[in-house]
């Protein structure tokens, strides 16, 4: 079940947790990369604090965005900006969404997001959650998929094993961390079962794209190679 002051509680936190890190950095390493193909980290900070007031539209009951074209174009004319100016935007577009998410309003509600995708409005502050911990790794600046909080690490595993159930290019697919939880997905595309074991930060990594799989050992099968999410 969803712990909607939880999960707003947790996104304040990481949030925070992210501007304290971003704080420390100069006006050149904004400029520098990230750990998205060509994207700086002024990419990730702009893309942030616009997703933040994305999903305000969203809970206002206005188009996620005006269209994909103009998604780009504002993360593009964003993302060379100052470092402070940066931090203000990421900041300020936060309170916005914690409003947002605040009012009054029926969070069993459908709402639509990008490519129309429909969720529930309580859900939108995890997906806020993920977006922020996961773009904090992507800044590359020593957060690491390890250093996610272990609910977290948990709830997004669990996230996108059913995002990849049915999939009609990944096989049926059992995963289980060192400690023993496990979890199955793909199961669309033929071919016999693949075990895939790790660390939930490497099963996480794979299953976000955020990293190649090299660190998981797979006992049986070929490790699938994901859809892009």
């Amino acid at each position: 079940m969803m712990d909607h002051a939880h999960d707003l509680a947790s996104v304040h936190d990481a949030t925070e947790r992210l501007l304290r890190a971003v704080a420390a950095l100069d006006n050149a390493a904004v400029t520098q990369a990230s750990r998205l193909p060509g994207w700086t980290r002024g990419h990730v900070l702009a893309h942030l604090a616009r997703n933040a007031d994305a999903l305000v539209n969203v809970l206002e009951g206005r188009p996620m965005y005006v269209s994909g074209a103009a998604r780009e174009a504002d993360i593009e004319r964003d993302a060379p900006r100052p470092l402070d100016v940066q931090l203000d935007d990421v900041r300020e577009s936060a309170v916005r969404f914690q409003e947002a998410s605040t009012a009054p309003g029926d969070r069993s509600r459908t709402v639509e997001l990008r490519n129309g995708v429909t969720d529930r409005a309580e859900r939108l502050p995890f997906r806020r959650w993920v977006e922020v911990e996961l773009h904090h790794v992507d800044l590359r600046i020593g957060y690491e998929l390890e250093d996610l909080p272990a609910d977290f690490t948990e709830r997004e595993i669990r996230f996108l094993v059913a995002r990849f159930a049915g999939h009609q290019d990944v096989p049926t697919t059992r995963l289980a961390t060192d400690d023993g939880r496990t979890w199955t997905t793909g199961g669309g595309a033929p071919g016999d079962p693949v075990a895939v074991e790790g660390t939930a930060a490497e099963l996480l990594g794979w299953l976000a794209g955020r990293r190649d799989g090299s660190g998981l050992t797979v006992t049986s099968g070929t490790l699938p190679a994901l859809p892009p999410l």
